[in-house]
């Protein structure tokens, strides 16, 4: 017998969680199908920052995401019974004066970052900062393990989880159709598995590989804390440490890169002067756009087939705003930002 929803989602990373968090919302029907194989989400760090730390800028829509986010996870709350938000704030570690006193003429000087640059410096214990830190206000992490693990299982509760490969020969396009499910919209959310995908790989979805390892450390940090050199260390439940991750545009192979893993212990290095034990080194594949921002929007020829892709390292936030612009997009027709459009970058092509 045919089934019939409101929509297909496929994929289960950020992008696709949020926009399903988007269909419970206003109770709409709908399938997920994801295969569970863990991508640049699933062991992302989960970090929740409104500034660029390297030259302490911010970026587009900033503010306007970390407010939504705390809004969408507070919702989330109700049905999974669990809260994903970690207030762990970034602690970045000056290099020298100069950053302290760049930190602060960039707050002083522009409106924006005074909402999130705190003026008060501090020292952190059993680290080297001896130019102290700089805090980011309203800088958090999201509980990453438990996010997808509680999220998946609510969606296998309710029977809208499909633990199998979605197969893009079996979709009948013409007749909304897809294995015995008749659809009204299908949303492929699928990070850099888009590049498999006949309908949308002749997108311009780069992959970003990132490294991140997992360490125990002989003496403890600071656990209420999210530290910030090079690169970000903070504790984890488990009674281990995420430093991570690294960024690599050139290396599109398989595999843990030893190269990386060496660019992450010298980082640490940097800052941490005591002895630790590295567990484990993990990696994933950031889908992103070349002006970083995401492709969100329709198919250049199907009314009801739509992507949501490209959030590259700020998949949380990016997720979770756009899910929103696009749920109002698909079911009430409001114009989504030009700056997202699916087919920007070619002149002939409109999104």
């Amino acid at each position: 017998m045919m089934k019939t929803k409101g929509y297909i989602i496929v994929g289960g990373g950020y992008a696709a969680m949020f926009y399903a968090h988007r269909l419970i919302k206003n109770n709409k029907s709908f399938v997920v199908f994801y295969d569970g194989e863990r991508g640049a989400s699933q062991v992302s760090a989960g970090i929740i920052n409104p500034v660029v730390l390297k030259k302490f800028t911010t970026f587009w829509k900033a503010a306007e995401q970390i407010s939504a986010l705390e809004e969408t996870l507070e919702e989330m709350k109700q049905y999974t019974k669990e809260s994903f938000l970690i207030k762990a704030p970034i602690h970045r570690i000056f290099h020298d004066e100069q950053e302290k006193k760049l930190w602060l003429k960039k707050y002083d000087e522009n409106p924006k970052l005074k909402h999130f640059l705190s003026p008060n410096f501090s020292y952190i214990e059993g680290v080297e900062n001896p130019f102290g830190t700089g805090m980011v206000e309203h800088s958090a992490r999201l509980d990453v393990n438990n996010f997808f693990h509680s999220m998946l299982g609510y969606l296998q509760e309710q029977g809208c989880l499909i633990q199998e490969k979605f197969i893009y020969d079996r979709l009948d396009m013409k007749q909304s159709v897809y294995d015995g499910i008749r659809f009204k919209n299908i949303l492929f959310a699928e990070g850099i598995k888009v590049r498999e995908n006949p309908y949308f790989n002749d997108l311009d979805i780069r992959s970003n590989k990132g490294h991140h390892i997992n360490i125990k450390l002989s003496k403890a940090v600071d656990s209420s804390l999210t530290i910030k050199k090079k690169h970000f260390l903070f504790s984890n439940e488990q009674e281990f440490c995420y430093y991570g991750g690294t960024y690599d545009r050139e290396n599109t192979n398989e595999g843990i890169d030893e190269k990386a893993v060496s660019q992450l212990e010298q980082g640490l290095s940097e800052f941490y002067k005591h002895d630790y034990e590295l567990l484990s080194a993990h990696y994933g594949f950031r889908p992103t756009v070349k002006d970083r921002r995401p492709l969100v929007g329709r198919h250049r020829y199907y009314d009801n087939m739509f992507i949501f892709n490209g959030l590259g390292a700020r998949g949380i936030l990016n997720g979770n705003y756009f899910s929103e612009l696009l749920y109002q997009n698909i079911e009430h027709n409001v114009p989504l930002p030009e700056e997202v459009g699916v087919y920007r970058f070619n002149a002939n092509n409109q999104s």
